[in-house]
């Protein structure tokens, strides 16, 4: 044989143990590991996917979170706005029925004061009365004895 042959088919076998090798012990461990690492790959894209989905949800929830507590502050501001009118509106109703109670008050120690004072007036025109005749009559007039006389002028006045 050929040297040339020899070595030419020492290194075709050899090149056969190593593809054999390879393929029996080198390419299955390799193949496992590529296909681990694929199978990762797939699974941090899904997780990625689901990461986004999730956060779409959440900002969904968020959004709707903060409408309702929008609608909730706006609620609460009209209740205030309408119970601070209420409170107005009865201060100004307490308002009007003190007047009228102060008024009223007003009125009824004007009307005390008048009779008082037509009252007054009528003694001092029942004494001016019994003066005057006392001066005409030159004499002293008995109030006593002319009361009836006296309190039916003051009535008449």
């Amino acid at each position: 044989m050929n040297p040339t042959y020899t070595t030419l088919l020492g290194q075709m076998f050899t090149f056969a143990i190593l593809i054999w090798f390879t393929v029996k012990f080198i390419w299955p461990p390799m193949m496992k590991a590529i296909e681990d690492r694929q199978q990762k790959i797939a699974e941090g894209l899904a997780a990625a996917d689901r990461s986004q989905k999730d956060l779409a949800q959440a900002q969904d929830k968020v959004n709707e979170e903060l409408k309702k507590a929008r609608t909730q502050a706006n609620e609460i501001i009209d209740q205030a706005h309408a119970r601070a009118n209420q409170i107005v509106d009865q201060a100004k109703n307490d308002a009007i029925a003190e007047a009228g109670r102060q008024k009223a008050l007003a009125d009824s120690e004007i009307s005390a004061a008048a009779n008082r004072a037509k009252e007054d007036l009528r003694k001092q025109v029942s004494a001016l009365a019994v003066s005057g005749a006392e001066k005409l009559l030159k004499r002293e007039i008995d109030a006593s004895a002319h009361k009836a006389l006296i309190d039916d002028l003051a009535a008449q006045l």
